[in-house]
């Protein structure tokens, strides 16, 4: 029986729970000199990040949103945002970790959060990731983007460490920049980053069933057989 380890109450604790948070932080949040907030696009994974948070308020509203790689496409979308006022733990995270804040560009340092490697790449997925199911190729399909070309360059490293190649970065359409998960490694990839999120609860129910079921369908598995059936129609998320 896997053993759920309690919440920590420091939020730079080397701990599956900080990594997760910290890379949603780093993929789809922003640091200032009052606190942290985070955009999300699942309910339950803006639960969470709250909780893991000590209780960030959580805010929801219906947003238009580009698609990642072609800003012509639009698409409506539920949107949270979680947002923890704490300038303390702001500017503590900001310095141990080397994410932004205001003129300050940072420099993404994921070092102490080695030992959960893969709760981080999660959190850096679901918040900066897209996964999308190939229907032409029956492949599943992986890219990361953002407007910080040295955030990927570290996920790119991140996942190098995994065992897992990429693509060079290159610029996307909506003006920042986008890289591959190498196509031989895409479904590896995507069952190694959610294993053992069933037991940790720490995943977007939406993006994690995107992701397994994607992988159920390339690889010819039965339905149900990495996640429990659900409805959808294999598209870009």
């Amino acid at each position: 029986m896997s053993v759920v380890e309690t919440t920590p109450d420091d939020m730079l604790a080397r701990h599956p729970e900080t990594a997760y948070f910290w890379g949603h932080v780093a993929g789809g949040g922003r640091v200032t000199d009052q606190g942290i907030e985070i955009e999300v696009s699942d309910e339950d994974a803006a639960r969470r990040l709250s909780a893991i948070s000590g209780g960030g308020t959580v805010d929801h509203r219906i947003a238009e949103r580009d698609f990642a790689h072609d800003t012509a496409v639009t698409r409506q979308a539920d949107e949270y945002t979680v947002q923890i006022i704490d300038p303390t733990l702001a500017a503590n995270a900001a310095a141990a970790l080397g994410l932004p804040v205001g003129s300050d560009p940072g420099g993404y340092r994921f070092d102490a959060l080695r030992d959960h490697r893969r709760e981080l790449l999660r959190g850096l997925l679901e918040a900066c990731g897209v996964v999308c199911f190939r229907e032409s190729s029956a492949s599943v399909g992986i890219s990361f983007v953002h407007d910080d070309a040295r955030l990927l360059e570290r996920i790119r490293t991140s996942l190098d460490v995994a065992g897992f190649d990429s693509e060079e970065p290159q610029p996307s359409s909506s003006g920042g920049y986008w890289f591959g998960v190498a196509d031989g490694d895409t479904a590896a990839f995507a069952e190694w980053v959610y294993e053992g999120a069933g037991d940790s609860g720490l995943f977007a129910t939406s993006r994690r069933q995107k992701a397994l079921r994607s992988v159920e369908r390339a690889t010819g598995l039965d339905v149900g057989s990495l996640i429990e059936p659900i409805d959808t129609d294999g598209g870009d998320s």
